[in-house]
């Protein structure tokens, strides 16, 4: 690859405990020492949460804590605001990098001009659903299928066209929300099975408990139907099995 590759890693992280601190750390320790500088740099941001922490960094990163209440794509939208590279990744704080992650993703692009936006396959996650590791890219938007919505590695240009992420969406649907987007848009996605990153399902740590979690995911769920729901002749829970 000519030159450095410049890619903006906007990570989620909701450090309430030492153990959780250490989940972030360790994500962003395997990240950085994923591929080689010399062809790829990745600028870092962390979006974390505990304003307590403040004004802590994490090594090899910038370190925000954005202002108000905890809004996952909102979240998502500083950090996007706030770099500018090509390609964009957007992830979870619990996700463990292996090398060449990003060099796999990128070489997929190159092959597939019409290829917008991509995900990593998880290896404790995507075999059981009969996806393979190293068997080229598997087209789609289905969630936690193709769309593996806790790493999004994405065509910077794709915002320019689709716009802001959904700030109506505080935690759930937001993958859903995403790959509706794309389809629409007609800005094909994939699961690209040579780029291998761990999801270890340990994500940013609640944001809510109890009656306001249950009400929260009622009420995004519900906002999500009501907006996508006459678009796809009433089918639009069947993505979300």
């Amino acid at each position: 690859m000519a030159g450095i590759t410049e890619i903006d890693i906007i990570i989620l992280s909701c450090a309430q405990s030492t153990s959780s601190k250490i989940i972030t750390e360790n994500c962003i320790d395997s990240l950085i020492i994923s591929e080689n500088p010399r062809n790829i740099k990745f600028n870092i941001v962390v979006l974390e949460s505990n304003k307590e922490l403040s004004p802590f960094e994490y090594s090899g990163t910038t370190t925000v804590y954005p202002d108000g209440d905890f809004g996952y794509n909102k979240f998502l939208n500083i950090g996007i605001e706030q770099t500018f590279s090509k390609y964009v990744c957007l992830c979870h704080n619990d996700l463990i990098f292996h090398p060449f992650w990003a060099t796999e993703i990128l070489e997929a692009f190159r092959q597939c001009a019409d290829l917008s936006s991509a995900s990593p396959i998880c290896p404790l996650h995507h075999p059981r659903l009969g996806f393979q590791l190293y068997k080229g890219i598997y087209t789609g938007y289905r969630s936690n299928y193709e769309m593996a919505g806790w790493c999004i590695f994405a065509k910077r240009d794709i915002f320019r066209i689709m716009g802001k992420l959904d700030e109506n969406y505080k935690f759930w649907c937001v993958d859903n929300d995403y790959a509706h987007m794309l389809s629409a848009l007609r800005l094909r996605h994939a699961l690209v099975s040579a780029s291998i990153v761990d999801h270890l399902q340990n994500c940013i740590a609640d944001q809510d408990s109890g009656t306001d979690q249950e009400k929260l995911t009622a009420n995004e769920f519900f906002y999500f139907d009501k907006k996508w729901n006459y678009r796809t002749n009433g089918n639009v829970w069947k993505e979300l099995i």
